[in-house]
């Protein structure tokens, strides 16, 4: 009896999402070895990628990039299935969520800026909501509020701009080995 191979065919967007994911990952990666004031509080650089892609690429390939940064990231950092892959994962998912909601409103008013301080509003409002329901059985958990709410609109405000700064240049070449 031989062993049979399932091949999957590999788009280019599998090319190019990889590559996105692998830059989420790497600054992942970096940031856990920041020092932090807090624990919880980071600048989320990764998420300047997502917001890259969702820009240039759509929804769906910003979430894919976004949910395997948290896959990846929390696998490279020895984190995988403990606390922080949890909080990690509730904050991307709804900062996610409100991304495809940000997706209906009009792009006159509403760019990367706003699309990232939205995103990080509800990243943070994941993680407490996770952390009362889960970690931290009181609602004492919500007197951090303002201090991760200021966090996430400083950090989502330069985050977007940073990102609004990559999408003013032209988009990379696409090339695929």
């Amino acid at each position: 009896m031989t062993a049979s191979t399932i091949e999957l065919p590999v788009a280019a967007d599998d090319h190019r999402i990889a590559r996105y994911a692998a830059a989420a990952i790497a600054l992942s990666v970096a940031e856990a070895a920041l020092p932090s004031p807090l624990p919880g509080i980071k600048p989320g650089l990764a998420n300047i990628i997502v917001l890259v892609v969702l820009a240039r690429h759509g929804w769906r390939e910003a979430a894919w990039v976004s949910l395997l940064r948290v896959l990846a990231g929390s696998l490279a950092i020895g984190q995988f299935l403990a606390p922080g892959f949890f909080l990690a994962l509730a904050g991307a998912v709804c900062s996610l969520a409100v991304l495809a909601l940000a997706a209906a409103l009009p792009a006159r008013w509403f760019g990367p800026v706003s699309a990232s301080v939205l995103a990080a509003f509800a990243h943070v409002g994941g993680q407490l909501l996770l952390a009362r329901a889960w970690l931290v059985p009181h609602d004492g958990v919500f007197y951090l509020l303002p201090l991760f709410a200021t966090a996430a609109l400083v950090f989502g405000t330069i985050n977007g701009l940073i990102a609004a700064r990559l999408l003013a240049e032209p988009a990379p070449r696409e090339c695929v080995s």
